[in-house]
């Protein structure tokens, strides 16, 4: 995949940039000419106010009984009684304020979205339909989508051989994708969640064959980066005779594949509640408190690259990296082809640590890597590990790899596709491109050409 970068900034480039560093500079003086001292006052409070909160949060989520519910109340009363402060020392002000910053943003992304390179879409390669396709569909997932949207009648009217799983028996769905494949299947498909997915893509890469992505789960992350219709799974099947293929890397924690990501630390824990799957929220808040205090779980380590993560809380490890350089795009990723792993460790020992982490993404706390492998540690043979929402147990070390290009994913030709993600707003940037003259870069004709080489 190639990029496309532009040359000098356009016009609308400058004055776009221009307009976004005017509203967000009006948008500050406002308050400050409306309110004189205690304009700054003002602004000052909403700084103190953003801290805390985010030490109130660290506070719910690491105590327990009667301070917990205090400091609940705190996250929530505090940023309420800053707005209600603004609103009411400023009156007009403040939603003109809020208006300019939104214009700010709006112009700052337009005028920035032409001075982002732009990345090629993966490759589409057109191939003749599958004869024998045999696709897997959990009834249960996505809150019975399955049955919902007919997907089964609609496959077997495609020529599918589809194969419904009985929620009340354990299948093993890699051995009947390998079973398929015996049977001369060429081309293996999922209804279901990521964790399901993951399981048959690989048998599908292990034998070349083209994979096809049905999102009937109900998170679908996989198939939203894939620029699938999650909103009609019906269409996914389009691809039965109407298809593309696109090459895409597939993710290994040990041995064990994942689509979308492997997870070590504190989530992974959570999600070997047996109570998680009911009651997520409670089972959160009651496990917690000993995990993010270190009073319970395993001391982790990440090493990848000459870099190495010591005892963060949370390790995620991603199917090619996440966005997470702007608020609008996370949980995205921009390409499903770079080769590259993803590595977000997250380490916070305290409330002031939280509140710098919410103050500066940037902060010690949080590291964002990208690599080929990296291997996770732990101080004890065995460690908890979330692999694309599935609770496993796995012996340390866990060494973490991409396979790049190893899945055929076979996805309708007409479909949403990938929305383009917004650019994040760069200040330091727009100052750059609002300062650039308008000048149109000069050209040396033959003569000076001639003369210049002559010198030469």
């Amino acid at each position: 995949m190639t990029e496309d970068t532009s040359g000098a900034p356009r016009g609308g480039q400058r004055w776009a940039a221009r307009a976004a560093l005017a509203a967000a500079a009006l948008a500050v003086l406002l308050p400050l000419a409306k309110g004189g001292l205690s304009g700054v006052l003002l602004l000052a409070l909403a700084l103190v106010g953003v801290i805390v909160t985010a030490a109130a949060a660290w506070w719910t989520l690491t105590r327990r009984g009667p301070l917990r519910w205090i400091a609940a109340l705190l996250a929530v009363a505090t940023p309420a009684a800053v707005v209600a402060l603004f609103a009411v020392s400023l009156l007009w002000a403040a939603p003109v304020s809020l208006l300019l910053w939104a214009v700010a943003v709006w112009s700052g992304r337009h005028a920035l979205r032409g001075d982002r390179p732009r990345a090629r879409r993966a490759r589409e390669r057109r191939t003749a339909p599958p004869r024998r396709p045999f696709l897997v569909m959990n009834p249960r997932s996505g809150g019975g989508k399955v049955t919902r949207f007919g997907l089964v009648e609609k496959a077997e009217r495609l020529g599918a051989r589809v194969v419904l799983l009985d929620p009340d028996e354990h299948q093993d769905v890699t051995e009947l994708a390998r079973a398929a494949v015996a049977d001369g299947a060429d081309l293996l498909g999922v209804a279901g969640g990521d964790g399901t997915q993951a399981l048959v893509a690989a048998v599908a890469a292990e034998h070349g064959l083209p994979f096809l992505v049905i999102c009937a789960g109900t998170r679908n992350h996989f198939a939203m980066d894939l620029g699938l219709d999650r909103e009609d799974p019906a269409r996914c099947l389009d691809a039965l005779t109407d298809g593309v293929e696109l090459r895409v890397d597939l993710g290994f924690a040990a041995e064990h594949p994942f689509v979308n990501n492997a997870s070590f630390g504190a989530y992974a824990a959570v999600v070997q509640s047996p109570a998680y799957r009911d009651d997520k929220v409670g089972t959160i808040l009651e496990l917690l408190p000993e995990l993010l205090t270190r009073r319970r779980g395993a001391r982790l380590t990440a090493r990848t690259d000459g870099v190495t993560l010591d005892a963060p809380q949370a390790v995620l490890v991603s199917n090619n990296p996440y966005r997470t350089n702007d608020p609008a795009g996370i949980g995205r990723r921009e390409r499903l082809d770079s080769g590259l792993l993803g590595v977000l460790g997250i380490k916070v020992d305290s409330a002031a640590e939280a509140a710098a982490l919410v103050l500066d993404p940037a902060a010690e706390g949080l590291a964002v890597l990208t690599t080929r492998e990296v291997v996770v540690d732990a101080d004890r043979p065995e460690i908890e590990a979330g692999v694309d929402g599935e609770a496993l147990m796995l012996p340390t070390p866990v060494h973490c790899r991409v396979a790049p290009g190893a899945l055929r994913v076979r996805v309708p030709r007409k479909r949403p596709g990938v929305p383009d993600l917004r650019p994040p707003l760069n200040w330091r940037r727009l100052r750059e491109l609002a300062t650039t003259a308008g000048r149109t870069p000069h050209t040396r004709g033959p003569v000076q050409a001639e003369d210049t080489a002559r010198r030469a």
